[in-house]
């Protein structure tokens, strides 16, 4: 197995931003992912800038992808995936089918995001027939989704493309057009005040019972806990999953990394330290998250 690092979800200002990926390029990693995907109002780094990091990083020997906007609303934003389709050397993870599209009428590879809507065998396989690479199933689709897919992709006699799964960070469950943060701080989508760059991790969302609930990012919201999968790592390799995704988070990154890739080597799994995911065992999250 392999393990990638996924594209930043949070808004950190621009320093803190080159110096994360300036120190993950040390880290024992195969993959890097660069790139907004959550709201084209985050500039701290705009498409050059992070072009110009993934030709920085590229040095290292690491697999560079770029990793588009998985909600596109405005021309301008399908401009900057237009930017990073012809960017002339990195991959890019196309997390809506605008990007996919790009990749399409220019007969480019893709990595298709965890934001496409893909279930079944047959969605798969059309986009495979369009230059779909790499997969990265969305953190709701769990083991028996995957087998039934693998069964169906066998019986059409086309192969799997690579496999990647989220397996470290919490869970992005919804994306809307509209600003969570912004709601919850009481001001307008258009003057936010960039306001989520105060909340490195995302804001936590209680009930109304004080109880822990989900955290909001931006336009995202995410559930509460931290995911580990690493105790799965075997159930994963049986369903063909390849990499395994690491979720950025605002500090320990680099002990998650170096755990990871000593569970990689352990010849048994190693014990939880995060959350269960249910979804990877069609179970109701919150009973899991007890399991």
């Amino acid at each position: 197995m392999k393990l990638s690092l996924g594209p930043l979800q949070y808004f950190w200002p621009r320093e803190q931003v080159l110096a994360f990926y300036r120190e993950a390029v040390s880290w024992p990693l195969d993959i890097l992912y660069l790139g907004e995907t959550v709201c084209s109002k985050r500039r701290e780094l705009r498409t050059r800038d992070w072009l110009a990091l993934a030709e920085e990083l590229a040095a290292s020997g690491k697999q560079i992808v770029l990793s588009s906007l998985a909600l596109i609303e405005a021309e301008s934003e399908l401009g900057a995936v237009q930017r990073q389709v012809d960017n002339g050397r990195f991959l890019l993870e196309a997390n809506d089918l605008s990007a996919v599209q790009l990749c399409r009428e220019r007969g480019l590879p893709f990595v298709a995001g965890p934001t496409l809507n893909i279930y079944n065998h047959r969605a798969l396989q059309m986009l495979v027939e369009d230059g779909l690479q790499r997969w990265v199933p969305g953190v709701e689709q769990g083991r028996q989704l995957l087998e039934d897919i693998r069964a169906g992709m066998a019986a059409a006699d086309t192969p799997m493309p690579e496999l990647e799964m989220l397996a470290w960070g919490r869970l992005p469950l919804a994306y809307s057009a509209r600003c969570f943060t912004a709601r919850a701080l009481d001001v307008p989508k258009d003057q936010c005040g960039f306001r989520c760059i105060e909340h490195p991790d995302g804001l936590p969302l209680a009930t109304r019972e004080g109880e822990p609930f989900m955290v909001i990012n931006g336009i995202q919201i995410q559930g509460m806990e931290t995911v580990d999968m690493a105790p799965e790592r075997d159930e994963l390799a049986a369903c063909g999953v390849e990499i395994l995704r690491l979720s950025p988070q605002h500090r320990g990154m680099a002990e998650v990394v170096s755990r990871f890739q000593q569970m990689l080597q352990a010849p048994q799994p190693v014990p939880r330290v995060g959350a269960r995911n249910g979804y990877w065992e069609g179970a109701p999250g919150m009973d899991a998250l007890s399991a």
